[in-house]
């Protein structure tokens, strides 16, 4: 940062943390209350073009088919009557529409709060916390670090402290301070003792997966039978675009779907790199790719939760960097939901960017993605808050900007605003006006003014002069105060004694058997 910045920083530090303080509270947010979409969905294809792309998919599972590196889902779909050449498998459409006829068009998932549980599918839209960077960037450091145990445990405080975060994802910046082998294990304690919300683990080897599913049944106080009984956590995962399922991510899949739990299929396409350049031919690819995961899951567990995911962007063709938040990808999110709604299936997306820090570039590629997933009819989006650099850097700054979109999204979609019932007509309160007055002193305004609109706990409303003599405070640095008041203030969930000895005690005993294997 610039010696500039750093004087107004310093220099408005102190007015920008009391503002953050006052009320006693570190901000004033809206209440847990996961939207619901009130309506319809934007639909660029019409119905000829739905068409198109659903058989482009299914002749690319006939006529090219996927290439499935998993021994066992080989066997598996070879018995289902597929037809096997190697490990490419391709499927004929029939099938695939009657295996995707078992999922479920909504599913719930309880975490041990159950009071935080989400329901995926239908008109319910719900926001998670960035997932997965190996780098970590904040306003105090200044510079890209890569990510520690301390960085990730005090993302998951924001995951925890913000209500218009609905589940916690994968870890919100990787802890590589912590060895491969066992970062699972405190991370996801970190997780389950920081948080109360839907808790996720990612599919990367068996002891992983079965580490975290019996970490998330104690932590819930359930029985194994309880704990498969309703889904309480889900993973996601990507194919290997184009075309490539790998075999830790089916393998971490067949597991939880055997016992219950959910799964979120989400290839990763970039237009004119690992999928057509085209947007029709991209989305066609995704569906194919997501399509046969969740066959294959519905095969082997008839009704298991799925939702399918989209990540489809496209790439700057004059350097081969990803992008997003472009008006392609919005278009490729919109035409997803068209088809996750035409094959009956909940939908899984995400608000990205590829800027590096949270600049004005940062904020209008993340709007532009968050939004285009409401106008999707997503129910499910990852990565809402704190994504940088393409998913290479998580920031709390950036987490806490986005929050504020989350929000306003939220009240964007409280039925409320557009209540026409005859106190909101307020005739009344015209007649009572009339011609030369104003409303700011009447009682219908009296009655309503604190609620009447959206308050921002991020969003400065001053004028510039008075902007400037409250220290000149940039959206940045006042996001940076805000997260060192929530991280100071911040109280952990309760959890039972009982229950946490007994977490601890599990965590400790699979560290003692050496956890998962690495690679090194």
């Amino acid at each position: 940062m610039s010696d500039t910045g750093q004087r107004r920083r310093t220099r408005g530090g102190g007015r920008a943390g009391a503002a953050a303080r006052r009320g006693g509270a570190v901000i004033e947010q809206m209440p847990w209350n996961p939207p619901m979409m009130i309506d319809a969905p934007i639909e660029p294809l019409k119905p000829e073009g739905v068409a198109a792309i659903h058989d482009g998919a299914m002749r690319i599972l006939e006529e090219i088919g996927v290439q499935f590196l998993n021994e066992e889902a080989l066997g598996i779909l070879k018995e289902a009557g597929c037809k096997i050449d190697g490990d490419i498998v391709r499927m004929d459409r029939d099938f695939v529409m009657e295996m995707i006829g078992k999922a479920p068009s909504e599913f719930t998932l309880t975490p041990r709060n159950e009071a935080r549980k989400i329901t995926i599918g239908g008109n319910h839209l719900t926001f998670g916390n960035v997932s997965s960077p190996p780098n970590y960037w904040d306003m105090e450091i200044g510079t890209k670090v890569a990510g520690t145990r301390e960085m990730c445990a005090n993302l998951l405080k924001l995951t925890q402290y913000f209500n218009c975060i609905h589940f916690a994802g994968g870890y919100p910046v990787e802890p590589v301070d912590i060895h491969a082998s066992i970062r699972h294990l405190d991370v996801v304690y970190d997780k389950l003792t920081l948080t109360d919300k839907v808790m996720h683990a990612y599919s990367l080897g068996k002891e992983r997966v079965e580490d975290v599913m019996e970490m998330v049944r104690i932590a819930g106080g359930l029985t194994h039978e309880e704990f498969e009984a309703s889904p309480r956590m889900y993973t996601n995962i990507n194919s290997t675009s184009p075309l490539k399922h790998d075999h830790p991510m089916i393998d971490g899949c067949l597991r939880l779907v055997r016992r219950g739990q959910a799964v979120v299929v989400t290839p990763f396409t970039l237009a004119g790199a690992m999928a057509p350049v085209t947007m029709a031919g991209a989305v066609a690819q995704s569906i194919a790719e997501g399509l046969c995961a969740i066959a294959l899951f519905q095969y082997v567990a008839p009704g298991c939760p799925c939702a399918i995911g989209t990540f489809t962007s496209n790439v700057d063709m004059k350097s081969g960097a990803p992008a997003f938040g472009t008006p392609e990808y919005m278009r490729a999110t919109q035409m997803t939901g068209q088809l996750a709604r035409f094959y009956g299936l909940p939908m899984r997306s995400s608000g990205v960017c590829a800027a590096n820090v949270p600049d004005g570039q940062a904020m209008w590629e993340t709007s532009n993605s968050l939004w285009s997933a409401v106008h999707s009819g997503t129910n499910m989006v990852y990565h809402a808050a704190g994504w940088l650099e393409g998913g290479l850097i998580a920031s709390p700054e950036k987490f806490i900007m986005d929050c504020e979109i989350l929000q306003q999204i939220q009240r964007y979609l409280d039925p409320s605003i557009t209540s026409t019932a005859p106190d909101d007509i307020a005739l009344d309160a015209i007649k009572s006006v009339g011609n030369d007055g104003h409303f700011f002193g009447i009682q219908h305004t009296q009655d309503r003014y604190t609620t009447a609109f959206y308050q921002p706990f991020l969003s400065d409303w001053k004028n510039y002069e008075g902007w400037e003599v409250a220290g000149g405070i940039w959206t940045p640095e006042r996001a940076h105060v805000m997260y060192k008041d929530i991280l100071a203030n911040f109280e952990a969930p309760e959890m039972d004694a009982a229950i946490h000895e007994e977490l601890v005690a599990f965590v400790e005993r699979r560290k003692a058997e050496g956890g998962a294997p690495t690679d090194f």
